[in-house]
């Protein structure tokens, strides 16, 4: 059942907070205070037979859950798993292996070993090792670059033709293909020893889907000399999908009928069945293995008809037996480092979001850096063996997971079928048509073409996500699939970077009588808090977006500090001028007087000159002004210094009771506005003794501030929340100190507030307090820090207005 919401309320009662004293309150945890590095790494080296155990178990997952395993509870359901996935492996291993370029017995291979290696350090239950569409092609872009089919080519001598040496270039190719595997595989496991698992976090998930969409129309369009038995030329680099899309298109007339049938029928009979077996999944308890049936019929068809007389092209010899193990080409290593590296992260990426996405179904952990660890050794393994790049297959997976299977022993058992299947079998599919197995592919990747659904999906919830979407599959249709992944994870992050270098600032307002402030662009009822500017970036600050948060704060702020700062300082230095020359006048003035009274015999103390000059007040002058104004402002509201007929604001020195004549700013606009003399005026011209009281004299400095950018009176302090800061850099700090510097100039204070603990260890580190910047300049949340500005500031400055909380030393929400 809900809860009414709107009937719960909540006091709280505490006294008004900075950091220092929420930190003594809190009791917060001296990090310096740890021990050295010497002991910490003595101790981490210390061995115990718990913590050996663990490290065991962690490194050999099987030792945890194969002591404890149930026959009884798991053991029918993983056998039954076990024998569907096996008969999914043989027709995909085979198929698979001819976008890789090498003969299919590899692809059997290759789902052989590594799901045994998987079986003793994999931490997932539910994902199905082995041959997969977006690495088969991969690895068939690298087979097919180092031992193109013009390498191996047999000269005749009569007319200076020849024939591929089919043997020799296969042979090359599975040493090509085993060795990026192996390298791809020391990656893995290096990535996994020293913790980098994380790295798979870096391909979004948009990203995954885009580049395995891509990846299919790489599949198919490698798929199109098997339907058509055509033979384009092997095309690298940039476009080269698209000039063997041209060329496969130029060699069409030359396509052989009976292998285009052949292909045709067999996509029929696999959509057809697929689509049956999708609807009546729920009435099935294990799904029909259409193809293998498939490939089982077309072989007897195939063998009984004769296809290979009639021109098809078929799957040929199939050893029996195993390979020894060999060892990897070392030469060609610096040429495939970029694809294997490619390999691993691809490989990783897909095998990880499967597992932990079954992971989160049923209730178990997936370690990320001991999956790396275990793909990596299965294909390094599987490498020596002569396999190529396998991971998690989605089919195979969600086969494996939706007929019962708990443990990997449903990998084992699936092993043994592909294992019987090479001993014995494998010699059964001599007559197999490869255009039967290419449609197999095709078929296969259905579910990836189902993704272009995601441009609909993403256009709707999240453009930057689609732009990233559309630029990885753009760049990896066109710039092939290793090319295309270093453009896509760089596109990837510079969206991350672009959205934290261009955050969204705002300025925040009180939700009437609550604590809570909100952006007042977005919430039209929050009031903005009267003499208090609350400031807030989206995005953390740190050195790419520094000098814009400066920018915004000001802009957000409406004051030209720039121009403030420097009349304040010219006005200092005038002041200090008027001050020597009212010194000399004295002077002249008491010599003048001692000479007149030495002449007339008259004595005098010397005291009783005194200086004449109108007094007025701001009230009355700002109603002279207003009567004169036509276009003043309404009744009750302030006046407009600015609006005065000859376009002049009377600017006074910066300190009170000052002497000297006034100064103002010719022309109301502040960006052109020129300082002229008084003696420049014709008229309409007042002047101010030395009789004035500091109430007035700081009235009307503010008045000449004010014409300089927003009025002074209208904002006393500036409140940068800084909650959604994760980490602050050394720029940061330097900026956020000149923030301190430059407002304290004007008279504007500055407070922090939302800063976690991390972020107050590194102010600490970057020498960012001082005595004039402490932590009482820190506060836990906006409105301690309001609440502080209210009391110090705004009593005399700005006019009352409806608080959340009555303003003393308890205060009471």
């Amino acid at each position: 059942m809900g809860v009414d919401r709107k009937g719960m309320r909540y006091s709280v009662e505490r006294g008004l907070m900075d950091e220092k004293q929420l930190e003594e309150t809190a009791r917060r945890v001296d990090h310096s205070d740890s021990p050295p590095l010497a002991h910490r790494l003595k101790r981490s080296l210390r061995c115990s037979v718990p913590r050996l155990k663990r490290a065991v178990v962690g490194w050999l997952p099987v030792l945890y859950w194969l002591p404890r395993y149930s026959l009884w509870d798991y053991g029918m359901a993983d056998l039954i798993s076990g024998i569907s996935v096996g008969i999914m492996h043989l027709p995909q291993g085979m198929a698979y292996a001819l976008l890789a370029s090498v003969p299919p017995v590899f692809g059997l291979y290759s789902s052989f070993y590594p799901s045994l290696i998987y079986f003793i350090f994999g931490t997932s239950r539910h994902i199905s090792i082995g041959t997969f569409t977006v690495l088969s092609i991969m690895v068939g872009s690298v087979t097919e670059r180092l031992a193109p089919d013009h390498y191996f080519l047999i000269l005749n001598g009569t007319n200076l033709t020849g024939e591929v040496n089919i043997t020799a270039r296969d042979a090359y190719r599975v040493n090509v293909a085993a060795t990026t595997t192996i390298l791809g595989g020391a990656i893995q496991v290096v990535l996994g020893v020293v913790r980098f698992g994380f790295v798979g976090t870096y391909l979004s998930e948009p990203l995954v889907r885009a580049y395995t969409t891509a990846a299919a129309v790489h599949a198919v369009v490698a798929q199109l000399k098997y339907i058509f038995d055509v033979s384009p030329a092997r095309f690298i680099g940039p476009l080269s999908l698209v000039y063997t899309l041209i060329d496969v298109c130029s060699l069409l007339p030359e396509t052989q009928v009976a292998t285009l049938l052949v292909s045709l029928v067999s996509l029929a009979v696999l959509i057809t069945a697929k689509e049956l077996n999708s609807i009546f999944s729920h009435k099935l308890p294990v799904p029909i293995p259409v193809e293998l049936i498939t490939i089982v019929g077309a072989t007897l068809v195939s063998y009984y008809v004769g296809l290979e007389s009639s021109g098809v092209d078929v799957v040929g010899e199939i050893p029996s037996g195993l390979k020894p193990p060999s060892v990897p080409n070392v030469s060609i290593f610096w040429e495939v480092i970029g694809d294997a590296f490619a390999l691993a992260v691809v490989g990783y990426a897909i095998s990880i979001s499967l597992g932990k996405t079954f992971a989160l179904k049923h209730g178990y952990k997936v370690d990320s850096n001991q999956e790396l660890v275990a793909l990596g050794l299965s294909n390094v393994t599987g490498g020596l063996f002569q396999c190529f790049s396998v991971c998690s297959s989605m089919s195979r997976s969600l086969i494996q997971e939706t007929t019962g299977g708990k443990t990997q022993v449903a990998g084992v058992v699936s092993s043994v079928i592909v294992l019987v299947t090479v001993l014995k079998l494998g010699a059964l599919f001599h007559e197999l048509p490869k255009a039967v197995l290419a449609a197999i592919v095709i078929v296969n990747l259905k579910g990836m073409f189902k993704q272009y659904y995601d441009v609909i999906t993403l256009w709707r919830s999240s453009k930057i996500d689609l732009l990233v979407w559309l630029v990885t599959w753009i760049s990896t249709v066109l710039c092939n699939l290793d090319l295309g992944l270093a453009l896509s994870i760089t596109f990837a992050l510079l969206t991350v970077i672009f959205r934290t270098q261009l955050p969204k600032y705002s300025v925040l307002g009180q939700v009437p009588g609550t604590e809570i402030y909100l952006d007042m662009e977005t919430h039209k009822e929050v009031r903005e808090v009267p003499g208090i500017t609350i400031f807030r970036s989206s995005a953390t600050v740190y050195f790419a977006n520094a000098e814009l948060y400066l920018e915004a704060l000001k802009e957000k702020s409406g004051l030209n500090i720039t121009k403030m700062i420097t009349y304040k300082r010219r006005q200092e230095a005038k002041q200090i001028r008027r001050e020597r020359r009212a010194e000399r006048r004295a002077k002249k003035e008491a010599k003048r007087q001692r000479q007149a009274l030495a002449a007339d015999g008259m004595a005098t103390d010397g005291d009783g000159v005194g200086h004449g000059g109108a007094v007025f007040s701001v009230e009355k002058e700002a109603g002279h002004w207003k009567e004169k104004d036509p276009q003043g402002s309404p009744v009750g509201g302030e006046p407009d210094w600015g609006g005065r007929e000859n376009g002049t604001v009377f600017v006074i020195p910066a300190r009170p009771n000052a002497q000297g004549t006034w100064e103002y700013l010719k022309r109301g606009d502040p960006d052109s506005a020129t300082l002229g003399s008084i003696s420049e005026l014709d008229g309409d011209t007042t002047t101010l003794g030395s009789s004035c009281d500091d109430t007035l004299s700081r009235d009307l400095e503010r008045m000449s501030l004010g014409s300089l950018g927003k009025w002074t009176w209208d904002i006393h302090s500036i409140i940068l929340d800084l909650s959604t800061a994760n980490f602050i850099d050394t720029v940061a700090i330097k900026t956020i100190s000149n923030i301190f510097r430059d407002f304290g100039e004007i008279d504007v204070d500055v407070y922090m507030t939302g800063c976690q603990a991390s972020v107050v260890e590194q102010l600490e580190r970057g020498n960012f307090f001082s005595h004039s910047i402490t932590k009482s300049h820190l506060f836990p949340t906006v409105h301690d820090a309001v609440l502080y500005c209210l009391s110090h500031r705004g009593a005399t400055t700005v006019p009352s207005y409806e608080c959340a909380v009555n303003m003393r030393s308890n205060t009471r929400l």
